[in-house]
């Protein structure tokens, strides 16, 4: 028998006007401690954004999506946190925040493929 993988995971949310608490699902963010595995993937979708409000700068969201990116990744330009170990990162990326960028609590799960499993929480969640 195959062991399952514990995972957490949270979805990343645009909040336009944090007074309204009014959110668009854009991105996923998921962990597996056991497994070494930290994953992101994230969508600005334009036009659903629009609804939301006409006044959200598209542009600097996209450069706050690169830099969670970069953080997941452990690239060299992510900051200092991106030196920190996935646990340390993925808590920093969930950690509640009152601003336009926020992910949801953190929640967790076990599988037997974390990249199904990924695929499967993305479509269901954001697209």
């Amino acid at each position: 028998m195959q062991e399952k993988h514990f995972y957490e995971y949270a979805v990343i949310r645009v909040v336009p006007r944090v007074e309204r608490e009014e959110f668009l699902n854009i991105g996923l963010i998921m962990y597996s401690k056991r497994d070494n595995y930290l994953n992101v993937r994230y969508n600005v979708d334009k036009n659903k954004l629009s609804f939301f409000s006409s006044e959200l700068d598209v542009d600097t969201l996209c450069e706050y999506l690169s830099a969670i990116d970069k953080v997941c990744s452990g690239s060299n330009d992510g900051g200092a946190i991106a030196n920190f170990d996935l646990a340390e990162r993925f808590r920093w990326l969930t950690a509640v925040r009152s601003a336009s960028l926020q992910t949801s609590v953190a929640r967790s799960g076990f599988t037997d493929n974390l990249e199904t499993t990924f695929e499967t929480l993305y479509q269901e969640l954001v697209e």
